[in-house]
């Protein structure tokens, strides 16, 4: 079992910067694809980034591309994602997910069907 804990969500005014972190326990293999999705109320759920533990590939949603980092920290058995220039049709539900993909699919970060980790979510609300 692989226990994912997110925090870090939070208020933020339209143009701010948020750091969401995703504390990993559990069973972890050591390379796996870990990365964050987010669904609002009434919406799809969107995938944002996906990063491959074994040798640290990132790749990102092109909605995110350029504002939005991924990283992880292995000492920590931590994920993050740097938000900035949020966006209040960004205010939703932040989910960190964790799954068994090897490098070349972990570049895929659609999320259209469940991981089979993830977390409870933390809420990011951004104001206008």
């Amino acid at each position: 079992q692989v226990q994912l804990v997110e925090s870090g969500g939070g208020s933020v005014q339209a143009g701010g910067s948020l750091k969401l972190s995703c504390a990993v326990s559990g069973y972890t293999a050591r390379s796996a694809c870990m990365g964050w999705f987010r669904q609002a109320p009434g919406k799809e759920r969107e995938g944002l980034a996906t990063i491959y533990t074994g040798d640290g590939t990132t790749n990102y949603a092109d909605s995110v591309k350029g504002r939005f980092t991924i990283s992880r920290d292995r000492a920590k058995n931590t994920v993050y994602l740097e938000m900035n220039s949020l966006k209040p049709e960004e205010s939703a539900m932040y989910y960190c997910a964790y799954d068994f993909r090897w490098r070349r699919d972990c570049a895929s970060v659609a999320y259209t069907i469940l991981p089979p980790y993830a977390g409870q979510g933390t809420r990011v609300t951004v104001s206008s």
